[in-house]
């Protein structure tokens, strides 16, 4: 037991390196692709103490040369996904029983290595599967999964610390227990960083895990199963399943110990997930905790004050860092007719000076998409658009699959603010704009709040208070993050705790106390020190 009161390390947020020519760390992390490029790694199941490779393989492909292999993973079956649960189960007592402070240290040493000698690693491993330039790769992979796991400890002891109050005679007490069972962490190819923490939220808090990473994210994941066995990470408390999603999630969701998903993705499977364990609600040992991170189809909205570089700005960056591939980026926009103009030349002359390939090349601005299908679906909208009565390309348009997923970053102007690219997640480098009247500057924040079903991000752009505020106000359900002179994308953990709400999720902010809350049961302890002998209160004589 513990024969202290600890104060943890001050969570600060991790600096994100420059990576500009002749820096070390640039040196570091291009050698380091280029080793991990040229060697293949077999990545296999992670179940208790046990290296699982069942022959049933899947290549890892780099989204922007498809051709080549750095690697395979092994697919599980029933089976497997069985033992997991039951390597989970096996391993909670222990898990649950330590010490705060020993399972803190352990997350807090996975995240100096993370900063340390992992740091050219994690990044180079989600440069080469994920086509994350080497600058989304460093804020992401590096800097936000360090936050997560420092901010997380930090959060940790701010929860066991908040207690009830205690009359005279009484100790009042409150315990946060981790859940009975075990919890499904269910995370996307987009972010190393909501990889890793997926998982070790809920384990922190003394959970046990059964984690599938997305089979586009295996080759980073790998990295972080590696990372976490070295910072003293206890087998079976986070297991690593891949293979078929459907099974995996029907066999877990079927298993009376689920305790909690854990889930960023898409909106239509969470929804399906929700379902699943809905209908099989009567099966539970308690009511699973279901936190999900979902879709958005994100907006700009510009008032007619706005500064037309800034706006063009926001645009370049939300909309087409890391190829639009993010859940948060700005994928709608509303501008007025007044600066338009000026806007559209900005963000022209920004696109056409974006160059595209391989992450390996620090001065490319983006990479591919991540796979076949999507750069598929992505030429349909594209190619629908330019055959439009009522949209225009303006930048961009053009595609090409013959190396790897190449999406040229495109804007589509549309005289039709319900247009389809207006409405529909796209989740790649396309930008819908609609051009509105400056007079229609209310009609048009209603139109924005209406259009879409999601509330993840969303942003304005104003010199005029009156404005934003007014703004502010109106779309106060439309995003879970909302950005006041800035582009949608960007949320810092322990600065802007993310998530949306509607069909974005249950907007339980990653990267802030709100989210460990949901992976502790809460015990409440009373304990009385004079206890009466006499049933009869004072009023009776």
């Amino acid at each position: 037991m513990p024969k202290g009161i600890y104060n943890v390390p001050k969570a600060i947020n991790e600096t994100v390196k420059s990576y500009a020519p002749g820096t070390l760390e640039r040196e570091q992390v291009l050698a380091t692709f280029k080793e991990m490029y040229n060697t293949t790694v077999d990545v296999p199941l992670y179940i208790g103490s046990e290296e699982i490779r069942t022959g049933n393989t899947r290549n890892i492909n780099p989204p922007f040369d498809h051709k080549k292999v750095v690697g395979v993973f092994h697919q599980a079956e029933k089976a497997h996904v069985e033992k997991a649960i039951a390597a989970a189960l096996e391993a909670k007592p222990k898990w649950a029983a330590m010490a705060w402070e020993q399972r803190a240290s352990i997350f807090l040493k996975a995240a100096e290595l993370l900063a340390g000698p992992y740091r050219a690693k994690i990044n180079a491993a989600t440069m080469i599967a994920q086509a994350k330039t080497v600058h989304q790769a460093e804020i992401d992979s590096a800097c936000e999964f360090i936050d997560f796991l420092r901010f997380n400890v930090e959060f940790m002891t701010q929860i066991y610390a908040e207690q009830p109050i205690s009359s005279e005679g009484i100790w009042n007490r409150m315990e946060h227990r981790p859940l009975e069972g075990f919890v499904y962490a269910i995370t996307p190819f987009n972010f190393t960083a909501i990889a890793g923490n997926l998982p070790s939220a809920p384990a922190l808090m003394g959970n046990v895990v059964v984690w599938k990473p997305s089979a586009a994210q295996v080759y980073s994941a790998n990295v972080i199963m590696e990372v976490f066995k070295l910072a003293g990470l206890p087998d079976g408390v986070i297991n690593m399943v891949h293979g078929n999603p459907g099974m995996i999630s029907e066999t877990l969701t079927s298993s009376r110990d689920l305790a909690g998903v854990h889930f960023t993705g898409s909106t239509d499977v969470f929804n399906n997930l929700w379902t699943m364990i809905g209908q099989n609600i009567n099966i539970y040992k308690s009511y699973p905790r279901i936190v999900g991170e979902t879709g958005g189809k994100d907006f700009v909205i510009a008032h007619p004050s706005s500064i037309p570089a800034q706006v063009s700005t926001a645009l370049s960056r939300g909309a087409f860092e890391y190829q639009g591939q993010k859940c948060s980026a700005a994928s709608r926009a509303y501008i007025p007719q007044s600066i338009w103009p000026t806007v559209k030349d900005l963000l022209v002359k920004d696109l056409a000076s974006m160059k595209m390939g391989s992450p390996e090349d620090p001065s490319n601005f983006v990479s591919a998409v991540i796979t076949e299908a999507s750069f598929d679906k992505l030429a349909r909208y594209i190619d629908t658009a330019k055959g439009a009565k009522d949209a225009e390309i303006v930048a961009g348009g053009n595609y090409d699959k013959s190396v790897g997923y190449f999406i040229e970053p495109t804007v589509i102007v549309t005289t039709n603010p319900k247009y389809d690219t207006m409405c529909t997640e796209l989740f790649g480098p396309v930008l819908t704009i609609y051009v509105y009247e400056d007079a229609k500057w209310s009609e048009t924040l209603k139109l924005v709040d209406e259009t879409s079903p999601y509330a993840l991000t969303g942003a304005v752009f104003s010199q005029d208070r009156y404005a934003i505020e007014e703004a502010t106000k109106a779309l106060e359900n439309s995003a879970g993050n909302f950005y006041i002179n800035d582009k949608p994308t960007g949320a810092v953990v322990g600065q802007q705790p993310f998530g949306g709400a509607r069909a974005s999720g249950t907007n339980d902010k990653a990267g802030s106390i709100l989210n460990l809350v949901r992976w502790v049961s809460p015990r409440t302890i009373k304990e009385t020190f004079v206890t009466p002998t006499d049933y009869r209160y004072p009023f009776l004589g």
